[in-house]
């Protein structure tokens, strides 16, 4: 329903603020400063690794290559676990940098006082602590896996659609739109709850007694990147061979 006309003379439909935000006014958009700040932070850190691995490639690697290598074969085998040996190759690229972006903002939550350091409104935290980052990411797969199950099946893709009545057709776009909905939803909620009970705990007893909150903060977030990450390579599968996939197969 629409409710009027705002300063840039376009339509609001709806309005939801929670805290103070920092906005930036890019012509008629307006967008969270502190969100691209922090986003800039975790690329920042990804890119500075990726170069130190690669700077002086070692045929023993040892150091960041080594690990970088390590997290590298890590990914290879979750997209190789959910997508076959013959499809997850291409898909290597989306899969580790939705892990590894997910990942690192969530453990710069975790371990960076972002909320310390002042800006002119709102206050700065983890990328994935804000709703509009985990929607982004979920509206990311959900394009990957309508590409995937296109590029692989054809129109034979848009057969599960009306299978196995026309009826539900509605019921399943829907559902390709839930699915990794649900998972931005739950990547944000379990990063701004971690956050918000160190929070407490710090002003109620700053000294000990957050360290083991804090420490099992950190292993929930690597296990909501895991599970984002790897949800959705099973979303771009399951788009690649759908229902009848092994039929178009043996007829390609």
């Amino acid at each position: 329903m629409l409710s009027g006309f705002n300063t840039f003379n376009t339509f609001t439909l709806a309005k939801l603020e929670v805290g103070q935000h920092f906005y930036w006014h890019i012509g008629n958009l307006k967008v969270h400063g502190q969100v691209f700040l922090t986003s800039w932070f975790v690329i920042g850190i990804l890119v500075i690794a990726s170069l130190a691995a690669t700077k002086n490639i070692q045929r023993i690697p040892s150091g960041i290559q080594n690990f970088m290598e390590y997290a590298l074969e890590f990914i290879r085998d979750l997209a190789k676990s959910q997508l076959g040996e013959k499809d997850y190759r291409p898909w290597v690229p989306f899969i580790g940098t939705l892990f590894l972006f997910i990942f690192v903002s969530n453990w710069s939550g975790a371990l960076l006082p972002w909320k310390l350091l002042k800006i002119p409104e709102g206050e700065l935290a983890a990328p994935t602590n804000d709703i509009n980052t985990t929607v982004a990411f979920a509206l990311l797969t959900s394009l990957a896996y309508f590409y995937a199950g296109f590029r692989k099946r054809g129109l034979g893709y848009f057969k599960k659609y009306v299978e196995p009545t026309p009826i539900l057709l509605p019921i399943a776009i829907l559902e390709d739109f839930t699915k990794p909905l649900s998972l931005s939803f739950r990547l944000f909620g379990n990063i701004l709850a971690d956050e918000l009970v160190v929070a407490v705990l710090v002003l109620l007893i700053p000294l000990f007694i957050p360290l083991p909150v804090m420490a099992l903060g950190l292993f929930t977030s690597a296990i909501q990147a895991l599970v984002f990450a790897t949800l959705a390579a099973a979303y771009i599968h399951e788009a690649m061979e759908g229902h009848g996939g092994d039929e178009h197969e043996e007829h390609s």
